[in-house]
């Protein structure tokens, strides 16, 4: 699954992305709000996570505009503004959750893999295609009773495949969902 973290905060934002990474995300980052809304216009996401108190855009405009532009994937606030009225003001923007600082790296993911669920119709975290199973909280995949081994990249493509059953994906998608946008193909 492919993610957009537009994040101001350099140390957070290296953080997690690490943490994303290692529950098997592509993640592309964006340091202010025009960088990220033009990654959030370019390429296709599953999810983004987006900072209220950006430079150069604020979140909540960041988000009209994504909306307005027709993008309708998840996004999920970061940000340390509480109140409730900032709460109702990006909800209104358009944004799917709001998670307030600090926060615990296992609720956001938490949180993204269930709004990734229900942006693809699936609320339970186990989705299951004939023989085979995946569990989106434990990332555990099986065919039967049998757990199936697979790489990272395996379980991403896998994922992407269980939660657009019967859908036809091209390989340029494919490849956008799975990989970083660095990274070499």
């Amino acid at each position: 699954m492919r993610l957009l973290l537009v994040e101001d905060d350099r140390e957070l934002q290296a953080n997690l992305k690490q943490h994303l990474i290692q529950a098997h995300y592509s993640v592309d980052v964006a340091s202010d709000g025009e960088e990220g809304l033009f990654q959030a216009l370019e390429y296709q996401y599953d999810a983004a996570i987006i900072d209220v108190g950006l430079p150069k855009l604020d979140g909540i405009s960041l988000i009209n505009r994504v909306r307005e532009k027709g993008r309708d994937y998840p996004i999920l606030i970061l940000t340390a503004r509480d109140s409730w009225q900032d709460k109702v003001a990006g909800l209104d923007a358009g944004a799917d959750d709001y998670l307030t600082k600090p926060f615990h790296p296992e609720e956001l993911i938490a949180r993204l893999k269930a709004l990734i669920r229900r942006a693809a119709g699936k609320a339970s975290p186990l989705i299951t295609n004939g023989p085979f199973s995946l569990n989106t909280s434990t990332l555990e995949v099986k065919k039967g009773q049998e757990l199936v081994p697979l790489s990272g990249s395996e379980y991403k493509l896998f994922e992407i495949f269980m939660l657009h059953q019967g859908e036809v994906k091209s390989k340029t998608v494919l490849t956008e969902h799975i990989y970083d946008q660095d990274f070499d193909l």
